[in-house]
Formats: structure tokens, C-alpha cells, sequence
């Protein structure tokens, strides 16, 4: 059996794709202060791995950044923004700077930081190719960090407050897939599907636990998309179509802690996604996907990004991050712009 928080927690299904998960208060009740902690893979990462040697999972270079502040890359794997960006736009604060490009008693920590890293996972030895990535069990690590210099700073007492009312943004798992338990030269291929949904939940629930015991109450846990529609995917299939990836299974992946679903069998990419898209069978920048899948500063990209769901062979565009983004507002208050109204009223 999973270990179980306490108090019990209640888990709120938004979104196919997103997750709502509060622990003794929501959301619609925020601090004084808005602070976010951001944890993942490279569908929320800002830049760590750029400070990272020796990694192979890096988006510091052209076209990356092409739609993002000064057009230039940041670490991101998008044109622009990630969806944790979008996020943070409308809860009317900055987006956190990545953890490795702080120092350990950088005043900035107190008004959130971003952990993720693109090839991390649920699993440690998920994107072990990558040579270095920062695993959800390595960003919980460097949280604790962060928690005990904020301790440091302002003390215990205001120190749990400001964990306590803070907001954690979870997207991870899309790796320990793509990444691990579909390439049949790595160890985890060996197990049924069953089995390994059974490892994944047993570890994240480990991961959530200890993240609440370092203080977190209120939590957003990102779902797993339609992997089997990411362009890497597709270019599988001899007909450029959807891949069922797990056949006899609908994807769940169920635990004590969260539950995350796959969209039903024959929803795609566009669909996924919403309307306005003209393209989701490939992706803006022309990649090559049988090895790699990012967008290389030789390739060739796409002039009209907005109409594109992919940006390259794994990660969304821009444009679909903000449908993501908007879709979760719009369902967990009612209104995409109610957190961003309501923290606006007690921002300092």
C-alpha cells in the first residue's frame, strides 16, 4: 500500500490532462504574497539544464525562443512560453527563475523557484541517456534546500506559512514513457504495462508525500497528454497516425495520491488540444525524428506558429500552452482570470 497523507487529501479531477489536488484549503485562497514552486520535466523547465555540462536534454539555442521575450532562447522547449509561464502570467506574478541559476541565499527564493528539467521523471533512471537531468527525486532534494535557506531568512514560524499557502505545479511522467518504458533496450521495457504503472504510482507517491512533508498544501498535478500523438509518435505509424501505445489498457494511471488519465482512445493531437489549430500531425520546426526531435538552428521552421498544436517533436507550441493554460482556468474557477483577479487584490 502507498503511504497516505494526513490529513487525508482530497483529489479533484479537472481536466483529463490536469489535476487539482488540495490539502487543508484551495487555490481560491491565496497568500498575501503568491509564491509558486514549479517541479517536472522539460514541459515546465526555464533554463536548468543550461547549467548542466554535460546534458543532451538542452534547448539553449535558436529556434527556441523565437516567440519568447527578445526572441531568444532561454532553456525553454518552446518558441515561447511553457504552460508554468502562461500559469504564473495569470496568477499575476513573475515566472520563478530555475534553481540553478541562483545562489543558495538569493532573496528571490522567497517568491518561488522552478526545479524542473527537461529528460527528468518520476523514475531515476528515466532519461539516463540524457547523461544529466535533474530527476523529480533530485528537484524534491534541491526544494529541501530551498526550504531550509528560507527557514534561515525568516525563520520557522513564517517560513511554514510560506510553504503552507504556496502553490506547487507538478508536470512530470511524460519521460518515464517516452523516454524509458518505450525503448526496448532500457530495463523498464521488461515489465507489463500493469506492472509499470504499479512502479510510477508506488514512486509518486513517495514524491508527494515527501513534497508535503516539506511543507506543500496545495499542489497542481499536470497529467499525461496524448503521448501517442506527439510527432515523435507519429512518425511510427506508416500512415502519420495516432499511436496506441498501450493496447488492452485505456492509460490510467491510478494511485492513493493522484490520478492521471490518458484522453479516450481516438481523441488526437487537434482535438486534444481544442480548435483553431490548422496543424497537430507535425510539428512547426521540420525535426528529425528518428533521432533527437528537437528543433536544431538548421532547420527549418514554420512562419505561421500560432496554427501549429507541436513545436517539435515532443513539446507543444506557444499557442497550444495557452490553450492548455486558459482550459485549466476556465475549469477549476469557472473564469480563466479569476486567480489572476484574486491575487491581484492582495498582491503588495
Amino acid at each position: 500500500m502507498p503511504p497516505k497523507f494526513q490529513p487525508a487529501m482530497t483529489i479533484t479531477l479537472i481536466l483529463q490532462e490536469v489535476l487539482m489536488v488540495t490539502m487543508a484549503g484551495t487555490l481560491a485562497t491565496v497568500a498575501p504574497s503568491l509564491v509558486t514552486f514549479i517541479f517536472g520535466d522539460s514541459l515546465t523547465e526555464v533554463g536548468n539544464n543550461n547549467y548542466l555540462r554535460f546534458s543532451l536534454a538542452r534547448s539553449d539555442f535558436p529556434f527556441y525562443g523565437i516567440d519568447y521575450t527578445n526572441r531568444k532562447p532561454t532553456g525553454r522547449f518552446s518558441n515561447g512560453r511553457t504552460i508554468s509561464d502562461i500559469i504564473s502570467e495569470k496568477l499575476g506574478v513573475s515566472s520563478p527563475p530555475p534553481y540553478l541559476s541562483l545562489n543558495h541565499d538569493d532573496d528571490v527564493i522567497l517568491k518561488g523557484v522552478n526545479y524542473a528539467s527537461g529528460g527528468a521523471g518520476i523514475l531515476n533512471d528515466t532519461g539516463i541517456y540524457f547523461i544529466q537531468r535533474i530527476s523529480m527525486d533530485d528537484q524534491l532534494g534541491y526544494f529541501e534546500n530551498t526550504t531550509m535557506a528560507i527557514k534561515k531568512k525568516i525563520g520557522e514560524q513564517p517560513a511554514n506559512s510560506l510553504l503552507h499557502e504556496a502553490i506547487y505545479f507538478i508536470a512530470i511522467g511524460s519521460n518515464d514513457y517516452i523516454n524509458n518504458y518505450l525503448q526496448p533496450f532500457l530495463p523498464a521495457s521488461r515489465y507489463t504495462h500493469p506492472e509499470f504503472l504499479g512502479i510510477l504510482n508506488l514512486k509518486l507517491a513517495q514524491q508527494l508525500t515527501r513534497l508535503y512533508l516539506l511543507g506543500a498544501r496545495k499542489m497542481i498535478v499536470h497529467g499525461l497528454g496524448p503521448l501517442g500523438c506527439i510527432p515523435s509518435q507519429r512518425a511510427k505509424s506508416t500512415t502519420n497516425q495516432c499511436l496506441n501505445l498501450f493496447e488492452g489498457t485505456n492509460g490510467q494511471i491510478n494511485c492513493a495520491l493522484v490520478y492521471l488519465k490518458y484522453p479516450p482512445r481516438g481523441v488526437g493531437g487537434g482535438e486534444y488540444f481544442g480548435g483553431g489549430f490548422k496543424v497537430s500531425n507535425t510539428s512547426c520546426c521540420k525535426v528529425e525524428t528518428v533521432v533527437g526531435g528537437l528543433c536544431l538552428s538548421y532547420a527549418h521552421v514554420c512562419a505561421n506558429r500560432s496554427e501549429y498544436v507541436f513545436w517539435d517533436a515532443f513539446h507543444p507550441s506557444d499557442a497550444a500552452n495557452v490553450v492548455l493554460a486558459d482550459r485549466f482556468f476556465s475549469k477549476l474557477m469557472g473564469t480563466s482570470n479569476f486567480l489572476t483577479k484574486s491575487s491581484s487584490n492582495h498582491m503588495e
